[in-house]
């Protein structure tokens, strides 16, 4: 979802996060990863404009981030 929100492909994730486009897919498919491969993955969303939101009775989730106001 958040990936797809950056309107980025798998390719454009695993760039990045300096991954291989086949950890994204596998990552994607729920397989079991490295904690710090999914760090990496959390942190280029993050640095893409992903803001993720924790648990508040709704469940987990993710948002595009508001734009910083310029004055």
């Amino acid at each position: 979802m958040a990936r797809i929100a950056l309107n980025w492909g798998t390719r454009d994730l695993a760039r990045n996060a300096g991954v291989s486009p086949d950890t994204v897919a596998r990552f994607e498919r729920g397989d079991q990863l490295k904690p710090q491969t999914i760090e990496l993955l959390r942190a280029a969303l993050e640095s893409g404009g992903i803001e993720f939101i924790p648990e508040n009775g709704g469940g987990v989730g993710a948002r595009l981030k508001k734009p910083s106001s310029i004055e």
